[in-house]
């Protein structure tokens, strides 16, 4: 069965002004620093977090911590 599976490294709110304003280069704060562990999402639900790693040139996530239900 297909799943969605999102790494999320932040979240903010922008105005639909500055969005269309953005160009190549341009830097959009997020609400995590540096090292803070990413959400995971399947579907939409929080089911873990972790941390970006970098393999073979790529980007990955190391799952850290399994979220239970009543955590999330």
């Amino acid at each position: 069965v297909p799943v969605r599976v999102e790494a999320v490294l932040g979240r903010t709110r922008i105005a639909v002004t500055d969005l269309l304003a953005l160009s190549p280069g341009a830097v959009i704060e997020l609400d995590r620093k540096v090292g803070e562990p990413v959400d995971i999402l399947v579907s939409d639900r929080l089911i873990a977090r972790g941390e970006v790693v970098l393999i073979d040139g790529l980007l990955g996530v190391t799952i850290t911590q399994i979220v239970r239900a009543d955590e999330a």
